[in-house]
């Protein structure tokens, strides 16, 4: 029998009476929160002039959102197991409004770079979901739900391009951080209506030390890898990123398992079932952003170039719409399947499908449709794994630990897509044709960059191979078996 996330004892008496209003107020607020990582994308390229700075220093629109949710997801997923993990939730939907304003109101690059920075703050609100799901809602409708959740993450991000580029093409910029900072505003206000506050918590000491080191390690880690492009990889300022984060992150090791109340239980996160999920989810995060980076460029590049499509942003977004919705769709198939055969063939499943799809992108491209089954197959795949990926933490944490556990997982995937696109940009800026005199990635360079997804696809296959398989229940002795074995 496949094994299940434990629940607190009084789990039943916890239950809410609207359990479906709850899975989709929290899902309603994971899929706004993705949303706004991608209104920006429209304006990336208009950053310059909007803002009256050169490009490589309003990429730190985008790099800052970055760096704040990959050191807010596992900090505030944390403190949800300490001191509430609706409370944290709230505060992060706060930091979401607030910087949704603050970007509304900038007519500058430092009050825009400080609004994305407390956007990206709210990132753990898809982890700390996934932990109240876990805590309130019935046993038989928790697989289906944290599916759902988690799939909220793909599903915002697919359906956000074309809402964010017809706002953009139609509206002042400005109207796309008004819309995130008002859908916001709804998620705010129906979590205290609908989502109850979960009674289990650890309580205790939070570990400042261990979230500052873990902080500058992983500040250093990602500003090295999305910035190496730029500033050359083996430049003295790259170079020396990747080595203090090497050096800074084995000393927070150090400090981790010494100290009583740790920000990360490294021998949690040490167990075969946690360290391989997350392992396979780095995998998982690379071969989908894969698919974020390609087919919207393949779309948008000019037919003179013999590949192109010549489609506008809005076209483009509204190819890779129907992604969104596949993965919506298969969550609960996902949630099905782990059911039947454990979340761990679930995960191999996934990875397969997605490994199959870049495989079609690389002989399917030269028709719209050819990208919209693409994405449709590769979205399914990621709704597979991404609906695995919760109860196989769940499964091997304590109850009081979900929220960290989680937020670690979503961390992974986040580590995940910016090496992919620290790679992609690699291949892509260097194998290049001359269109008209301006250099263009190439044919082969996409098909280099599918390859490679469905590489890494193929990879999380192979390492969710070694997650332990769930060790059998024992059934409960009769009687008659009690007491012979009591005489023997």
């Amino acid at each position: 029998m496949p094994d299940s996330p434990a629940r607190p004892a009084d789990a039943e008496s916890s239950v809410p009476s609207r359990p479906n209003a709850v899975v989709a107020v929290l899902a309603l607020a994971g899929i706004v929160v993705s949303l706004m990582q991608t209104l920006v994308i429209p304006i990336v390229p208009m950053l310059p002039q909007l803002l009256d700075a050169p490009a490589s220093d309003t990429a730190w629109a985008v790099t800052a959102t970055l760096l704040a949710a990959a050191v807010a997801t596992p900090v505030v997923g944390r403190l949800g197991d300490m001191v509430g993990k609706r409370r944290m939730l709230l505060a992060s939907l706060v930091l979401l409004v607030s910087g949704s304003v603050v970007c509304a109101l900038s007519e500058s690059l430092v009050p825009m770079i400080a609004g994305r920075a407390l956007q990206g703050l709210s990132a753990a609100v898809v982890p700390l979901g996934i932990s109240i799901m876990r805590d309130e809602l019935p046993a038989e409708r928790l697989g289906s739900a944290t599916a759902l959740m988690s799939a909220s993450l793909g599903v915002g991000g697919a359906l956000g391009l074309p809402a964010a580029a017809l706002i953009a093409d139609h509206f002042d910029w400005h109207v796309l951080f008004w819309t995130s900072g008002a859908l916001g505003i709804v998620a705010l206000l129906l979590v205290p209506m609908i989502v109850p506050e979960s009674t289990v918590r650890t309580g205790g000491r939070f570990d400042f030390l261990g979230g500052l080191g873990m902080a500058a390690g992983l500040v250093s880690l990602l500003l090295a890898i999305s910035k190496g492009a730029d500033w050359g990889w083996t430049s003295g300022t790259t170079l020396g990123l990747f080595a203090a984060a090497v050096v800074v992150l084995l000393v927070w090791g150090r400090w981790e398992l010494r100290t009583t109340r740790p920000l990360v239980d490294l021998r949690t996160t040490a167990r075969r079932q946690v360290l391989v999920t997350n392992l396979a989810s780095v995998a998982v995060g690379f071969s989908m952003f894969a698919m974020s980076l390609v087919l919207p460029q393949l779309l948008q590049l000019p037919e003179q170039t013999g590949y192109g499509l010549g489609r506008s942003l809005l076209a483009a977004g509204l190819v890779m719409a129907p992604s969104g919705l596949v993965m919506m769709a298969f969550a609960p198939v996902s949630a099905a399947v782990s059911r039947a055969r454990g979340p761990k063939v679930t995960l191999m499943i996934g990875a397969l499908i997605v490994a199959a799809g870049y495989s079609l992108n690389i002989v399917l491209m030269s028709e719209v449709w050819h990208l919209v089954l693409v994405s449709c197959v590769i979205g399914a795949g990621i709704g597979f794994t991404y609906g695995s990926m919760p109860a196989l933490i769940m499964g091997a944490v304590p109850a009081s630990e979900t929220a960290a556990a989680n937020s670690l997982n979503t961390l992974m995937r986040s580590i995940g897509t910016s090496v992919a696109s620290a790679v992609a940009g690699v291949i892509l800026a260097q194998m290049t044709i001359s269109v008209g005199g301006y250099a263009l990635p190439s044919e082969n360079g996409f098909k280099v960059v599918m390859a490679i997804g469905a590489g890494a696809a193929l990879l999380a296959f192979s390492v969710a191979s070694f997650i332990p398989r769930p060790r059998p229940v024992p059934a409960p002795m009769t009687a008659s078996a009690a007491a012979e074995a009591s005489v023997g």
